[in-house]
């Protein structure tokens, strides 16, 4: 076996974290995020996957984590990319935009899961779990998931009968129902199967739940369109 000719070690490179959130609602926009610490020990306490920290714990981090970064970007895909182009292609998308705005500071990228974004510029590998383990993407994940609430929670003083600052746009039964007795609003995800069905009229309260394609991460050619 070959050896790697460039082997990422965030000791010695400046490695850009990625991450995103949102790519399972049924409404509002993916939000990928970008951080490049200095080579070494990062020098912010209290890191973790994003899901495993409160609220408020996640905004407490978020300044820090933007003020001791060598460089950081975040990129919303809002919904009509992501009904355009489909889920999977709308983060690979967003993950690409953020590593390109953090490249001027970075020598290598590292992506959470298990895909790599077409096209990149620099070295880059994807890590199942990376959340979880690279310091970097834990602080992408967090800037992410921080910028998607507060903007779900903006999108509830326009439409707040959905209930979107409390699901974020998850498919709670709280959320299904509002579906079902309002119809989707312009946030809501066409390509997703639960809001075609809502428009259709035919989302029950005992309606089976169906994966979507559109969450089902095939990789198939596609032109990347950057959005303005």
């Amino acid at each position: 076996m070959t050896p790697d000719p460039f082997a990422i070690d965030s000791k010695i490179h400046r490695v850009a974290g990625v991450d995103e959130a949102g790519r399972g609602p049924l409404a509002g926009p993916v939000v990928v995020a970008a951080v490049v610490f200095a080579p070494g020990r990062t020098p912010i306490n209290g890191l973790a996957d994003s899901k495993q920290l409160q609220a408020d714990r996640r905004e407490e981090l978020y300044p820090r984590i933007v003020e001791r970064a060598l460089a950081f970007h975040i990129v919303s895909v809002q919904v009509e990319d992501i009904d355009r182009l489909n889920i999977f292609h709308a983060t690979m998308l967003g993950m690409k935009l953020a590593i390109e705005g953090v490249r001027h500071a970075c020598e290598a990228a590292r992506v959470d899961g298990n895909a790599l974004p077409r096209g990149l510029t620099c070295h880059a590998e994807a890590i199942v779990g990376g959340d979880a383990s690279d310091r970097a993407i834990m602080a992408a994940s967090i800037l992410a998931k921080v910028t998607r609430d507060r903007y779900m929670v903006e999108l509830h003083q326009q439409w707040p009968q959905y209930g979107f600052n409390v699901h974020k746009g998850y498919s709670t039964p709280q959320h299904l129902a509002a579906l079902r007795e309002h119809g989707p609003c312009p946030q809501h995800r066409r390509s997703f199967t639960r809001v075609r069905d809502a428009l259709q009229g035919s989302l029950l309260p005992d309606a089976p739940t169906r994966v979507d394609e559109t969450e089902v991460a095939t990789v198939v050619e596609s032109d990347e369109t950057v959005i303005a």
